[in-house]
């Protein structure tokens, strides 16, 4: 065991007792959907409530791709590698309370700033600053060779469970497994063209936004309060204190950080392009391909963030497939206000 899920482990044991209690109650009301019925297995995991640990130990940082990205590890290095990856305005912290569980049950966890995110950097300053869905997923794949991981299970939330997809779909020989918060999310720009109903396009604001010089000002000036405001609109139950959300929102102080966002939203709409070299990849997203790995996809019951329903998205997966509604006023931040759910998650579709 290394010093960094040591560093977990005391941690969780500390906190262990006075969350028992909490996450006990939240263990009960774990529930599957109509895509696979049955009960789902997480009486299997030891009880751990949201909000246990502070830490992910000392990062470690590795040259990837175009990226030197930052990571946390945690885990067995011989153990059964875990990807999991964030989403905006998130970080790593996302799975604070899940890397100390599945560590504890042999796998080898590893949590990677996406680009634009706390100590991950661009090798070059001449590399454009490309947010678009493709390449990101490609950030993945060099983060995997880097470290000499040949298939891991992917798991993700908000752009993390996109590029999980992505990897998925892509790449299905590198994928042991998919954990997916909100299912089938790979989208394309000439899908986006399309408008939705009013109440659905609310929703997105901020997209709308982030197209113009002003919202660019506007996150660049504002950033932490703009993601603060993110979070309590997507998870209106979650009663996060100050210090969690300061844990992830330094994240947002990467130099590379509003480019990356505005660039990824103004690409989702056609108002930015996408790089040439990318455009084979996106073409074949844009057919919306079908995931043929095991997948378990989870959804909280009060997630406030635009988000598909479950049916809508149920065919996109072909191979051993089941879809978890994850009930007691979960938002959209599933991993780090649900842990244990989606820890037990990960270890479902490893089976």
């Amino acid at each position: 065991m290394d010093r960094v899920s040591e560093a977990i482990n005391r941690q969780r044991r500390r906190f262990l007792g006075a969350a028992a209690c909490a996450a006990a109650a939240q263990l009960g009301m774990i529930g599957s959907s109509a895509a696979q019925t049955g009960e789902t297995k997480a009486g299997r995991l030891f009880p751990v409530g949201p909000d246990t640990s502070t830490s992910l130990g000392t990062l470690k940082q590795i040259d990837a791709g175009l990226l030197r990205v930052g990571y946390a590890e945690a885990g067995r290095p011989d153990g059964q590698p875990v990807i999991l990856l964030h989403g905006w305005p998130y970080d790593i912290h996302t799975y604070v309370d899940v890397a100390p569980v599945l560590a504890s049950k042999g796998y080898r966890v590893i949590l990677p700033y996406l680009r634009g995110y706390g100590t991950t950097r661009f090798l070059s300053t001449e590399t454009v600053r490309n947010g678009q869905q493709a390449v990101i997923a490609v950030d993945a794949i060099a983060l995997m060779d880097a470290l000499q991981i040949d298939r891991a299970i992917i798991g993700g939330c908000d752009w993390g469970a996109r590029t999980a997809n992505i990897v998925a779909a892509l790449w299905p020989e590198r994928c042991e497994g998919l954990v997916s918060v909100s299912g089938y999310l790979i989208g394309s720009r000439e899908a986006n063209k399309m408008p939705l109903p009013p109440k659905a396009e609310l929703a997105w604001w901020y997209q709308y936004y982030f197209a113009t010089e002003r919202g660019r000002a506007g996150y660049e000036t504002n950033r932490r309060e703009f993601a603060k405001l993110i979070w309590q609109i997507a998870s209106p139950k979650w009663a996060f204190d100050d210090a969690t959300f300061d844990r992830s929102a330094t994240a947002l102080d990467n130099p590379d950080h509003v480019e990356i966002v505005i660039h990824n939203y103004r690409w989702r709409l056609g108002l930015a392009e996408g790089e040439q070299k990318y455009e084979e990849l996106e073409e074949r997203l844009a057919q919306a391909p079908v995931i043929t790995v095991p997948t378990i996809t989870l959804e909280g019951d009060a997630n406030g963030a635009p988000h598909p329903d479950p049916g809508a998205y149920a065919r996109k997966f072909a191979g051993r497939y089941e879809h978890r509604l994850i009930q007691g006023g979960i938002g959209h931040n599933l991993p780090q206000e649900a842990p244990q759910a989606f820890a037990q998650a990960v270890i479902d579709v490893a089976t």
